[in-house]
């Protein structure tokens, strides 16, 4: 494999000088901007593509960019780390640079990137006949770039509640749960920006009101989507679909909203499951 730098993640996202490159020997490239509470570790292959993870003020993105280009708000990429029976499809966010996504969740998808090796990724309708592109990449480990930007951004190292995405069904949400009151959020502020999006976890607690809320992403970063998404969860509610009058043993969830000021009112929230093919 032949690495390239992440020029198109570097200019794009991060605005910065290639000055600020630190390579790590037998690892991701990780970049610091202390000024901006930086920390990014990324890499890149010979295809064109390249993969980042990095924490800006506390906030974590994942990243691809390289992709062919796409004008929706999301796309679907098949993703298969090594020792992975198949590849699972996960909806991924399209970047204000339609050739970059942001993942969804984006701390497990760091969590599998530490541990290197073959990564497959399926891009639907990537090709220019509108078939499937898929790339198998030989993805280096990384014993220092990846966890340093994890800590930046809080988040641990490893986590046994990354399992429990396996039981969230294709509405963000465990099979037992519906929404009795959905978030109905706002848009924040005056628009900087002509669309975004935020993706939040919570616990539902045994009234089904969502507790522990935490902004897992959001893009743009300083378009202000994460708290307001955070701020519309507080007002929803959650009840057991399978016996509405029971109490609810508390569960983990997510949701997504989109954000467009050209659509008017602020999109409906949407899952952010990620879906095995049948």
């Amino acid at each position: 494999m032949s690495l390239i730098r992440l020029s198109g993640v570097i200019m794009t996202l991060v605005a910065t000088s290639a000055s600020a490159q630190e390579p790590l020997p037998a690892d991701w490239d990780v970049l610091r901007e202390p000024s901006r509470k930086l920390v990014m570790a990324h890499t890149g292959f010979d295809v064109g593509l390249g993969i980042a993870v990095r924490c800006v003020d506390g906030g974590l993105e994942a990243l691809i960019s390289g992709l062919p280009s796409n004008t929706d708000e999301q796309r679907t990429i098949g993703v298969a780390f090594a020792g992975d029976d198949d590849i699972t499809d996960q909806q991924w966010n399209v970047a204000v640079d339609p050739t970059i996504a942001v993942s969804n969740m984006p701390a497990p998808f760091a969590r599998k990137l530490r541990n290197g090796g073959k990564l497959q990724l399926r891009i639907a309708g990537g090709a220019e006949d509108g078939r499937n592109l898929r790339y198998v990449l030989d993805l280096p480990a990384s014993n220092a770039a990846i966890d340093e930007t994890l800590t930046a951004c809080d988040r641990p190292l490893v986590d046994p509640r990354d399992a429990a995405w396996a039981d969230v069904g294709d509405n963000g949400l465990p099979t037992n749960l519906q929404w009795l009151k959905r978030p109905r959020p706002t848009y924040p502020g005056v628009p900087r920006y002509e669309r975004g999006f935020a993706v939040v976890t919570c616990i539902a607690d045994p009234e089904g009101r969502p507790q522990d809320c935490v902004v897992e992403t959001e893009h743009p970063r300083d378009a202000g989507f994460g708290q307001a998404t955070l701020r519309a969860a507080r007002e929803a509610r959650l009840t057991n679909s399978l016996n509405p009058d029971a109490p609810i043993t508390p569960s983990r969830f997510n949701f997504r909203v989109n954000y467009n000021v050209g659509n008017g009112p602020v999109g409906p929230v949407t899952p952010s499951r990620i879906r095995r093919p049948n």
